[in-house]
């Protein structure tokens, strides 16, 4: 039996598993199954009122999950699916509250990697899947975070690193356009040469989707955005940095270069695995540099800042 074959039957019999994808790793389970979806949020002790991002592996599982007939909706899966773009939609009867959190929209997308698809064929539905890590913490991109950080999933399929290493772009269709509701994989650029952007915002509250929240992507250890000021409040020996490309302002215990280039999709495909290991060393605090807010930059400072707002008490920025 394969490694596809045994998490399928897993997925069949109500089970999790940790799966690669094109963004991050994900924690699956049969959509559809309201019962399966409840072990994701209390293995990843996620609370209930955060939504999960449905995977399918073909346009007839999108039926079953959305009844919407918006040409648009095709427009964009043609231009993006497979791929990192999570579209927002009316959601069917099929799709239990769990998935929503009552919400009567869900999150659809086709993941680019032949693992997820194959997984997702194997299983005869579609999957629920979150990023496979707890709640707020650090998204995966290797399948050694999740068994050092989720060891209770069922099986995890190991399809080496992820390629974007970010979250996918969710986004809401508007009468006047298209709505980002989380910046990811696929960039406004790409997205306004298919279809405009709205002018109008996401709503401040409960989250609509996935990442909305102010704290999310947080190292268990203080993590900061780096001001040249800080360095009269902090221990540089004691701290790890990590930088756009490669100017180091001290002599931090570790350091990493995103990219040398300045290339943003390279930071992109680094920022979370940099994270993890700055995580699991010996460093006391975690200072990370700002990248350009262009392109994929968006999402990267996204996370950057979610990373550092303060949750769970965890202690402010040194002033």
């Amino acid at each position: 039996m394969t490694a596809i074959e045994t998490a399928a039957g897993i997925i069949q019999k109500g089970g999790v598993v940790a799966f690669p994808t094109e963004t991050v790793y994900g924690l699956g389970a049969n959509a559809l199954n309201p019962r399966a979806v409840a072990r994701i949020f209390e293995l990843k002790e996620r609370p209930s009122f955060d939504p999960l991002i449905v995977h399918i592996a073909d346009m007839e599982q999108l039926k079953v999950l959305s009844s919407s007939e918006d040409p648009r909706i095709w427009k964009l899966a043609e231009a993006f699916w497979p791929g990192p773009l999570t579209l927002v939609l009316p959601k069917t009867e099929q799709v239990p509250d769990i998935v929503t959190s009552g919400l009567p929209s869900v999150g659809i997308r086709m993941p680019d990697h032949p693992m997820a698809l194959d997984l997702i064929r194997e299983s005869g539905c579609p999957i629920a899947a979150p990023s496979a890590n707890k709640f707020g913490r650090l998204s995966p991109t290797k399948a050694a975070h999740v068994k050092h950080h989720l060891p209770e999933a069922d099986y995890i399929l190991d399809g080496g690193a992820t390629r974007i290493g970010l979250e996918s772009t969710i986004i809401r269709l508007e009468p006047d356009g298209f709505q980002i509701l989380r910046p990811g994989g696929i960039t406004r650029d790409e997205l306004v040469k298919v279809l405009p952007e709205s002018l109008k915002r996401a709503r401040v509250g409960s989250p609509e989707a996935p990442g909305m929240l102010e704290s999310h992507y947080s190292p268990s250890k203080p993590f900061y955005l780096f001001e040249p000021e800080m360095l009269s409040s902090i221990v540089p020996s004691e701290a790890g940095y990590i930088s756009f490309q490669g100017e180091i302002p001290a002599a931090f215990k570790k350091a990493f270069t995103l990219s040398p280039a300045g290339d943003l999709t390279e930071c992109a495909t680094k920022i979370f695995s940099v994270m993890h290991e700055l995580q699991e060393s010996d460093v006391a605090v975690i200072l990370a540099e700002a990248v350009p807010e262009e392109g994929i930059g968006i999402a990267i400072m996204d996370r950057l800042r979610k990373a550092a707002h303060p949750w769970d008490g965890d202690p402010q920025a040194p002033q």
